[in-house]
């Protein structure tokens, strides 16, 4: 057999397997001999081979749909329950699990239609245990998992019309200082319509520097350089040169991301899908590698000279597992490649589990016995050589036969961030068989003694069952309570018919004093103490209503008669019971314990830790079964922490957040890939050192010479847009200092009084120079007379303090002094949220912010030198002093640019406040729609602020926790809209959550705050509620093209619209108003100002 011929071979049997498993994996069936005829049926087309297996279950009866779906919340009205029947069976719970079919002779069906009401209440009980069972082994309630299978059902039914339109793209920040770089950090890749899977995946395998260094140095053959010889090579081929440019950039750029859009449109071409919905993300990947494969094989075979060539991709991701079986009673022994393993996660509560049950298939007891004549089959796996990369696909998708659909597996599974694989090595065959059967045999010991635990645990033979110990207590209990010598009946009337007319001829008790020596004679009713009509009754304790007990009920019930020789017999048996049972539970708990710790420390020694693989990263998704996002958390082991890959954003992480997102069971997220790599192959990770220097290579210096000049020219483009964006800034900012240089000498040609602001006006020498915008009154009768009065008081109370001293240099001194001491009085004293100083002043915004003591000084004496104070001699004189310091100060007494940067602050922060303001006037309108964009902006530009420093801003849970209110209110209305089913609300309430809630979802899940995220949770589960609800076709259409965007996860933010133009407000209109709305808010959160 030729080279050609054995990878032709090779390539098909790997091809054959690969549709197995998948078709294994979405039907669930694993009868080998049934999934090759599906396959051999449908010639190797998988959908036909999907239909051909699912219409052969289909003939096993299967639940009704509508039955399926029914999910109860009783009291809730928020949520529209989903199912269409509306029988009173929709509001008990379901004694079977969800998609069982009981069948007759099933002796845990209970009949539930008749009237025996023993049945009713086994049948809770029931329920109520299999959920309890449930939650316990995977965390999660049967609402949440109706929730979902609900939802990924409908979406999956509704496949073909479900587009996702992702016409708005996520748009970059016209900045590009935004998108710059930072120092070493690490490269994000735009998501340029649903690719984040394949960001998930290039970052993971970028990471892997050996894998990085292979596509890097990667040369075409030399003969296919001028035209490539078949469709292989014409495809192949252009994608790694253009994974070679993606990975030049992802190095050496100067961007924050950049774009995979070349290389992405390649791979997708592949599929030939006209739909713009998210491709399967292992199909994708098995793909990307078979190119990659294929890629360094034509390479390898051009290099070979007379050698088996060797494929650097195959070497590196590819292993092999000698596969021992018995066939029909005759045994097999074969080597098999694999690549990616698939392993099941349903029914596993780790790795470990996972693997020992893929490593082992059928009755695979015959294989240890002689008997060749067994008609039993199985085989065992055992790892012959495993890859220096070694990745596990983790199928978290099963396929519903009653629906013919897949659904998501919620469960958790856990995985550890070091792999020993010592137990699954062909050459530890013998030793790990010894192992396997003493942890079956440990296991049998488990549930036995867990078994009899249980029966001192939940002891009893009804529906409701308690631990046996407190059982006995609770006998002792009652027969050491005080004998009692009345029935409880005694001072009850028992005498009344049928019919509800108790209360009629019961007189009520008023009072506690009435008691049972209250009661009547028979045939006598008490004198009316109201008017005929009105009837007193008779308090029935309710006890699951009322809180407090009546007072003549008697706490604890007791026995009638017993002698004191009985109960020191009782008492003394009871004691002795109670105490046998507690040591026999205690027992029972430690011998569970020791076995459960001997099975975790069965694989502990040396000699089984000597294949340890660590986690290099790990794939996540979330969503449902046909939409979602996706992310990657990969190790950085030369600054030994994770981090995190979310298209664009990289960020730092923590095992602890990978645990809650990868492991399942917490939201909606799991792993589906897990990448190990062999702790003994430092080289994979390994940083590439210049031979001559001895350093470290890092940034341009690791590119092949053709790569460096791409990446140069694209940062030379990258740098001309930034000077070209700083140009056009400057050249803005010179047409405004021109405009208000314009504008300051039409000021000055006029005779008119100018209207005053809390910093004055600058002295004529000052040129362009203006007051800040902030600051502008609308007339010189408001505010600007106020801030008169306040500096005139101050040069006032300084000339009656310097009596002495007549000059006006001196006065302005003291002035000012007294000026600033007012102001400190303000900044250090302790106010309610509605008595905010720093609106008041500039002054006291600095001193809050703790700014240099010549921006205190600077701004000072500008308030001194204003024109406005020119009506008395003294204050004239004053200011002309003012005017003649500020004409005296050097340049470089006072940095101009800081001076600025502290009155942009305080412009921004005013700013900010006149939006927080109007925001939340708007909310308690109930003009959520109107309210929303001034509160996203306050908020985000609070943010900006607070980075500063702790005062520059308002208190950001205020601000957050009505930003977040504000969505929930207008989902809540978007979502009644929609019920109503009238198609002008349907379309309004649609356009609601398309162009106001979904755009500020990414907000709330950037910072991942846990109200936020709770909000998130909470405003999706609302619409996904409606799933399996009877609607109107086209609203299904509605429901089903507007989910996907509704729980994309990812965190990049869409450009929004232009901030709400905002109107002037003089400082004491804005204290006023500011103060009232704040005074009035009936939330507060208390951290911060």
């Amino acid at each position: 057999m030729t080279v050609e011929q054995n990878v032709l071979q090779q390539h098909s049997q790997k091809h054959q397997q690969t549709l197995l498993n998948q078709l294994r994996e979405v039907t669930g069936t694993t009868d080998v001999q049934l999934l090759q005829q599906a396959l051999q049926v449908s010639n190797g087309d998988l959908a036909e081979a999907v239909a051909f297996l699912t219409e052969k279950n289909a003939k096993v009866p299967q639940q009704d749909e509508a039955t399926y779906y029914q999910t109860t919340q009783v009291g809730n009205d928020r949520y529209i329950s989903v199912g269409s029947q509306a029988d009173t069976s929709e509001y008990l719970p379901h004694p079977a699990l969800p998609g069982a079919v009981p069948s007759q002779g099933d002796t845990n069906v209970i009949d539930l239609t008749g009237d025996d009401k023993d049945d009713l209440q086994r049948a809770i009980a029931l329920s109520l245990e299999e959920s309890s069972r449930a939650f316990r082994e995977t965390g999660i309630t049967d609402e949440e998992q109706a929730i979902s299978r609900v939802l990924e059902a409908s979406i999956a039914e509704n496949k073909a019309s479900l587009k996702r339109t992702h016409t708005e793209v996520w748009s970059d920040s016209p900045n590009p200082h935004d998108r710059k770089r930072m120092e070493n950090c690490p490269v994000g890749l735009k998501n340029v319509g649903n690719t984040c899977w394949f960001s998930a995946v290039i970052q993971s395998l970028f990471n892997l520097l050996e894998f990085q260094r292979l596509v890097l140095y990667y040369s075409p053959p030399a003969r296919v350089q001028d035209l490539p010889r078949n469709q292989k090579e014409h495809r192949n081929l252009p994608f790694m040169q253009e994974l070679r440019n993606l990975f030049s950039l992802m190095v050496g750029s100067k961007r924050k991301y950049v774009d995979p859009s070349r290389a992405v449109e390649i791979l997708k071409d592949a599929f030939k899908s006209s739909e713009s919905q998210q491709q399967d993300v292992s199909e994708f990947t098995h793909k990307l590698l078979d190119w990659l494969e294929d890629a360094f094989q034509m390479k390898a075979e051009e290099d070979r000279e007379g050698e088996k060539p060797k494929n650097p991709m195959v070497e590196l991701f590819y292993g092999r597992f000698q596969a021992v079986g018995v066939l029909e009673g005759k045994k097999f022994e074969n080597t098999e490649m694999f690549g990616q393993y698939p392993l099941q996660v349903n029914g596993f509560k780790d790795l470990h589990e996972c693997l020992e049950a893929a490593m082992i298939e059928g009755e695979i007891e015959s294989l240890h016995s002689s008997a060749e004549n067994s008609a039993k089959s199985g085989q065992e796996h055992w790892f012959t050589e495993l890859p220096p990369v070694l990745t596990f696909e983790l199928s978290r998708f099963e396929f519903n036969q009653a629906l013919g659909r897949p659904e998501k597996i919620h469960n958790k599974l856990e995985f550890p961030s070091m792999l020993y694989m010592d137990r699954y090595m062909d050459r530890n065959r013998e030793i790990t068989r010894i192992k396997r059967e003493e942890i079956r045999r440990l296991k049998e010991q488990l549930t036995l003694l867990q078994q009899r635990l249980e029966r001192y645990l939940s002891y009893g033979s009804g529906p409701k069952r308690f631990p046996l110990a407190d059982v006995l207590q609770y006998a002792m209990e009652f027969a050491s309570s005080k004998p009692v010598c009345t029935s409880p009946l005694e001072d009850i009337d028992t005498s009344a018919p049928p019919g509800g007319t108790t209360g009629q001829l019961l007189p009520a008790l008023s009072t506690a004093e009435q008691g049972p020596s209250c009661t009547l004679p028979e045939g006598l009713s008490p004198a009316p103490t109201q008017a005929p009509s009105t009837q007193q009754r008779v308090p029935i304790h309710k006890p699951f209503t009322q809180s407090r007990l009546p007072p003549d009920l008697p706490m604890h019930p007791a026995p009638r008669h017993v002698t004191e020789e009985e109960l020191r017999v009782l008492e003394g048996c009871l004691h002795r019971w109670r105490s046998e049972v507690e040591n026999d539970t205690h027992d029972l708990q430690g011998s569970i314990s020791r076995i459960h710790r001997t099975i975790e420390l069965m694989y502990s020694d040396k000699s089984m830790m000597q294949v340890p693989f660590r986690l290099h990263a790990v794939l996540v998704h979330e969503g449902q079964a046909n939409a979602g996002h996706y992310w990657a958390y990969i190790y950085d082991p030369h600054q030994q922490r994770w981090m995190k890959y979310n298209d664009i954003s990289v960020t730092k992480s923590s095992w602890e957040e990978l645990v809650r997102d990868s492991f399942g069971g917490y939201r909606n997220a799991s792993a589906y890939c897990l990448m190990y790599i062999n702790d003994k192959k430092p080289f994979l990770i390994e940083e590439e050192f210049d031979k001559e220097t001895g350093q470290m290579l890092s940034g341009l210096d690791k590119l092949p010479s053709d790569l460096k000049a791409y990446v140069k020219e694209d940062n030379g483009l990258f740098d001309k847009e930034i000077e070209e964006w700083d140009t056009l800034q400057a050249r803005k900012a010179q047409q405004e200092k021109l405009a208000l240089a314009a504008a300051t000498a039409a000021a000055e040609t006029t005779t008119s009084p100018q209207p005053m602001s809390t910093e004055p006006s600058p002295p004529d020498s000052w040129g362009p120079q203006q007051d800040p915008e902030y600051m502008e009154q609308p007339s010189p009768t408001d505010d600007s007379k106020h801030l008169q009065e306040d500096t005139e008081r101050a040069i006032s109370k300084a000339a009656a303090e310097k009596q002495e001293e007549r000059s006006p240099e001196g006065l302005l001194t003291a002035a000012i002094k007294v000026e600033y001491t007012r102001l400190l009085r303000f900044a250090q004293e302790d106010t309610a949220p509605e008595n905010d100083y720093r609106l008041q002043h500039v002054i006291v915004y600095f001193i809050h912010n703790q700014a240099p003591k010549k921006i205190l000084e600077r701004t000072l004496l500008m308030q001194f030198a204003d024109r406005n104070l020119s009506f008395d001699e003294r204050c004239k004189s004053i200011m002309k002093v003012a005017r003649a310091k500020l004409d005296l100060v050097k340049p470089e007494e006072v940095n101009m640019e800081e001076y600025e940067m502290w009155h942009q602050d305080y412009r921004n922060f005013r700013e900010t406040t006149i939006f927080l303001m109007i925001g939340l006037e708007l909310f308690q309108k109930k003009c959520f729609v109107e309210a929303l964009m001034y509160l996203i902006y306050s908020y985000q530009y609070n943010r900006e602020l607070l980075v500063k420093g702790l005062y520059r801003g308002h208190n950001d849970e205020l601000i957050g926790h009505y930003r977040r209110e504000c969505l929930l209110k207008l989902n809540e209305n978007a979502a009644g809209m929609f019920e109503s089913g009238e198609e002008p609300e349907v379309c309004n309430g649609l356009s609601i959550m398309n162009e106001l809630v979904v755009p500020c979802i990414p907000l709330l899940l950037v910072h991942d705050t846990e109200k936020d995220l709770l909000a998130v949770e909470d405003m999706r589960n609302r619409w996904c509620s409606y799933l399996g609800q009877e609607m109107e076709p086209n609203l299904q259409e509605k429901l089903t093209d507007f989910l996907p965007k509704l729980l994309d996860c990812s965190t990049e933010i869409k450009s929004f619209h232009d901030p709400p133009k905002l109107p002037t407000y003089s400082t004491l209109e804005l204290v006023e108003r500011y103060g009232r709305v704040m005074a009035s808010l009936s939330r507060v959160p208390a951290d911060g100002r």
